[in-house]
């Protein structure tokens, strides 16, 4: 199961899993997952999956790129 990290509030991970955000505490989440992470649940905890959020995150600034480009 994946997931997309929205940000942290208090003891909380908010995690955005098949369109739906979850509070998931944060004994559930590794440490080093920040927000923006794609994360995967693997051995009873949410951690960062870093090839997806490496290719979301190229994703993302190619979608930047061509909405700032100058004509």
């Amino acid at each position: 199961m994946l997931g997309i990290v929205e940000g942290f509030e208090g003891e909380l991970c908010r995690i955005e899993v098949e369109g739906r955000v979850q509070d998931v505490p944060l004994s559930q989440v590794d440490q080093e997952v920040r927000a923006g992470d794609v994360v995967e649940w693997k051995d009873c905890k949410w951690v960062t999956n870093r090839q997806k959020t490496e290719s979301r995150s190229k994703e993302i600034k190619a979608l930047m790129d061509e909405i700032w480009e100058e004509d």
